[in-house]
């Protein structure tokens, strides 16, 4: 997932949309609320950093059973990631310098929302043309998973775009490395069987896809 400026059957996406409760979010007093109850109750919560991608809460919590705890959860915007296929069957991937692993990966274009974004698709549609200088119209959104809810409760929304074609040339960031490269579908698996791609979210999207829409094995 990218930084961003200033601050992943009736025919894919009908039946491949997974439903879920939304994320806790912020409440106007800043404590993190949910829906969802549990035996934890939040006696309070307060931040402890602050950061251009996230924010760490220290959350007071207490059980009936075992008194009271604290546990810490990353707060962040949603992420998106976008599956670029060309008429041709083949996925516009990036492979790009990720300072977490001091290391390149092989990717799908993907980020966090911007305040901009009118949904999870636009966002999704806007990472794709600012990393790879493709577009295109016929967006369907696949699925949605949790990344870590162990500590985040943020969602990633996972998209596919049939069709695309280069629209421009690609945008990212002036920090960022990155190479376009296209890979076709049907190479996916091997990709991800043998390790070239490790990106968690990425092959989420990919077994969304694969679930609901089986490519061709070679």
């Amino acid at each position: 997932m990218r930084r961003r400026r200033g601050s992943r059957r009736a025919s894919v996406g009908q039946r491949g949309r997974a439903v879920g409760k939304e994320p806790p979010r912020l409440a106007a007093s800043g404590v993190l609320s949910s829906a969802s109850k549990g035996p934890w109750s939040t006696i309070s919560e307060d931040s402890v950093c602050r950061t251009p991608i996230f924010e760490l809460y220290r959350r007071h919590t207490r059980h009936p059973r075992l008194g009271a705890r604290d546990f810490y959860v990353l707060q962040a915007p949603p992420w998106v990631n976008i599956i670029p296929i060309t008429e041709a069957g083949e996925v516009v991937m990036v492979r790009q310098f990720r300072h977490g692993v001091g290391g390149y990966t092989l990717e799908i274009p993907g980020g966090m929302m911007d305040p901009a974004d009118a949904s999870p698709r636009a966002g999704a549609r806007r990472e794709m043309r600012e990393e790879t200088g493709y577009d295109s119209t016929r967006i369907v959104e696949l699925g949605r998973v949790h990344p870590n809810p162990a500590i985040q409760p943020n969602l990633c929304y996972s998209f596919l775009a049939r069709d695309v074609r280069p629209t421009g040339s690609p945008d990212p960031d002036e920090d960022e490395e990155t190479e376009v490269i296209t890979v076709g579908l049907e190479k996916i698996p091997r990709l991800i069987a043998d390790g070239t791609i490790t990106h968690a979210l990425v092959i989420a999207a990919f077994s969304f896809l694969h679930l609901y829409n089986s490519p061709r094995r070679p």
